[in-house]
């Protein structure tokens, strides 16, 4: 047992190892349930953590552009501002969807330790980016239009959803 802990902190600390905070940087973030539950199938507890999560106090001045709740995990597309580093935007973020969590219905642990981040290329349109995450539960099959799910938000609205193509 004492092995696989520190198996789970050197883990930890290797998806640490190269993060960087820079003050204008889009990310893609990803942060999971404890142990991959699927707790925010629940839609009580998700409506919870989905306004906890996309409120903008957690955020200060970065911008979350783009969010997905999905059943076992949240993705987010963030880009920083000047005042905050990205692991403690996340760190409040997830404190305070687990503090709302266990207010309304006792439950803690909310989340796994960390995040995984990934830094958006400059070239990179945000918007079709934002559409890529708000779209993830259609790809996973748990609605075919976007409009049937309750759980994901966008800067641009349901602008950011529709095709530049045509």
């Amino acid at each position: 047992m004492g092995q696989r802990r520190g198996m789970h902190r050197k883990g930890y600390s290797a998806l640490r190892r190269h993060r960087s905070s820079l003050p204008g940087q889009a990310y893609l973030l990803t942060t999971v349930c404890r142990g991959r539950a699927r707790l925010f199938a629940e839609p009580a507890l998700a409506r919870v953590v989905a306004t906890a999560m996309s409120a903008p106090p957690p955020w200060r001045d970065a911008s979350l552009l783009a969010w997905v709740l999905m059943p076992d995990h949240w993705h987010g597309l963030v880009q920083l501002g000047s005042r905050s580093p990205l692991s403690a935007l996340m760190q409040r973020a997830k404190a305070d969807a687990s503090r709302d969590a266990a207010l309304a219905f006792g439950l803690r642990p909310l989340w796994q330790a960390g995040f995984h981040e990934r830094m958006v290329r400059s070239d990179v349109d945000l918007r079709v980016l934002a559409r890529y995450v708000v779209a993830n539960p259609i790809r996973a099959g748990l609605v075919t239009r976007l409009a049937d799910y309750p759980g994901w938000g966008c800067a641009w609205g349901e602008a950011a959803l529709e095709d530049p193509f045509d």
